[in-house]
Order: C-alpha cells, then sequence, then structure tokens
C-alpha cells in the first residue's frame, strides 16, 4: 500500500488552510512510475513476440530472456527504458543490424506498433489522479524492474 505524505495544516488569523500540494505531486510522480511499468511489460512482451515472427534461430532464447525494462524512479520524473541486458549480447546486433545480420528492429517494431496500446496505458494511469482511492489502488511498489 502506498504510503501518502500528509496535509500541511496552517493557521492564520482564525483562517486554517490545507495544502495538498505534496500529496498530489507524490500520487502524480508514482503515477507515472506504474504507467511506465505496465508499458515496460507491454513493450519486453510484444519485442519477444517479434523475436518468434523474425525466424531468428540462433540466440533466440537468450535473446528473449535477456529482453527488460527499467523504470529509473530516484529522478525528479520517472523514465522507462527497454533493453537487453548484457547476457543477450547478440540481440543488438539483430536489432540494429551489422554486416553479417540484418536489421529486424524487434524492439523499435514493438514501440511502433502499439503507440495506441501505449497511450491508453498511460491515459487510464493519469486520470486517475482525479480520484484518489483508484490513484492509491492503481500505485503498487513492486516490480519495477522486469523481464
Amino acid at each position: 500500500m502506498a504510503k501518502l505524505p500528509k496535509s500541511v495544516k496552517i493557521k492564520r488569523n482564525g483562517v486554517e488552510y490545507i495544502s495538498n500540494v505534496e500529496r498530489v505531486q507524490y500520487t502524480l510522480h508514482e503515477l507515472i512510475r506504474a504507467a511506465l511499468r505496465d508499458v515496460g511489460k507491454l513493450i519486453t512482451k510484444r519485442a519477444r513476440q517479434n523475436m518468434d515472427k523474425a525466424g531468428i534461430k540462433r540466440h533466440k532464447g537468450r535473446m528473449k530472456k535477456n529482453t527488460q525494462y527499467w523504470v529509473r524512479r530516484k529522478q525528479k520524473t520517472p523514465n522507462l527504458q527497454v533493453g537487453y541486458k548484457p547476457a543477450g549480447f547478440y540481440a543488438g546486433f539483430y536489432e540494429l543490424g551489422s554486416s553479417k545480420h540484418k536489421k529486424h528492429g524487434m524492439l523499435q517494431n514493438a514501440v511502433k506498433d502499439n503507440m495506441e496500446d501505449i497511450q491508453d496505458i498511460q491515459a487510464q494511469y493519469l486520470s486517475a489522479i482525479e480520484d484518489e482511492r483508484k490513484a492509491i489502488n492503481l500505485i503498487d511498489d513492486n516490480e519495477y524492474q522486469g523481464g
């Protein structure tokens, strides 16, 4: 369960002001992270499917296992990285092409072909900012790096 910052109450001249700015900033930050996590899951899944379609026979099992996403959370604004771990070394050659391998672009095509789904995922999470209870239920502190 997410731990939200408390509201700040200030009393001046008999009037009480309540500030939820930190609470809203925290909720928005966490919703962005959760949306990026789900987008990362989608892209890695579709990239693995693209590997099957590409007909790559050598290294395919190793490339699939080493396709991963990372949601970096310590930055001011969370960001998503999707790529191959070092053990999936040959995936870069198939992704970008080389003198011995033609370009397959499994990750690039996964993003291009699924832009509408990515936008739907982002919209689902970011529209939850209007309802605090719904937002708290969507925020999950698990698995911000996965394969």
